[in-house]
């Protein structure tokens, strides 16, 4: 059997005194993109942050390629190839686009990152604003940096954080077109997303939270079958 690229059992998490996920279990195999559905506060973003370590307190299991991580600092985590692009993205404002792309580390992964030409390529814009600041950037611009940034660490778990959020339609397609490459490309990929129908077309597999649970999971050739639940859980 091929081991998963992620595995959640029982995962539970605190922020403070919060408690924040309840039992959290979640299978991810390797080259797979797997979307997280819920409403806002379901915890699917709780869920990426504690999978990175950067909850309070959590407990259960999270293995990463047969690792077990619950116990282990968020740099060490990184370092098993996670490359997580949080909702605020987190540009270096007074830096360049290209400075932004040569800042992080290589991962000790045993796998390159993307090249500067791979990256480029992949995304035009950033080709164009390769000199810009970071605070010139549009929104759109700012978020393809913020994945491209991850894609030079050597990262082949990726965790994205509604990248299709407030954007263009333009580069929402873009962003569509992006995450194809990457499961071409043999990347795994764990989407939260709101814009469902940026999420439908790409996801093999769907989880549904609620109240920090995972209610439904399910395959993308269940999707049109699932619709009923899926309006009554998200409101789609």
């Amino acid at each position: 059997m091929v081991t998963p690229a992620l595995e959640i059992k029982d995962l539970h998490a605190w922020y403070g005194e919060s408690h924040v996920l309840h039992g959290v279990d979640m299978v991810v195999q390797p080259g797979e993109v797997v979307t997280l559905l819920g409403r806002n506060g379901a915890g699917r973003t709780s869920t990426l942050r504690a999978i990175m370590g950067l909850t309070g307190a959590r407990s259960g299991s999270v293995r990463i390629h047969g690792t077990e991580t619950i116990a282990m600092a968020t740099h060490r985590i990184a370092h098993l190839g996670v490359g997580y692009c949080p909702e605020e993205r987190g540009i270096f404002s007074s830096l360049s686009c290209e400075e932004n792309l040569l800042l992080p580390p290589t991962l000790k992964t045993g796998t390159a990152g993307m090249s500067e030409g791979e990256i480029y390529a992949m995304f035009p814009n950033l080709a164009e604003r390769k000199n810009s600041q970071g605070t010139r950037l549009s929104g759109g611009e700012q978020q393809m940096l913020a994945v491209a940034r991850i894609l030079r660490t050597g990262a082949k778990l990726l965790l994205l954080d509604e990248i299709s959020e407030g954007l263009a339609p333009v580069i929402v397609q873009a962003l569509a077109r992006m995450i194809t490459t990457l499961r071409e490309k043999g990347y795994t990929v764990v989407m939260v997303e709101q814009n469902f129908r940026f999420a439908a077309p790409l996801a093999d597999r769907f989880y549904v939270m609620e109240h920090g649970r995972m209610v439904e999971h399910f395959a993308a050739a269940e999707l049109q079958a699932k619709m009923p639940v899926l309006n009554q859980l998200l409101g789609v």
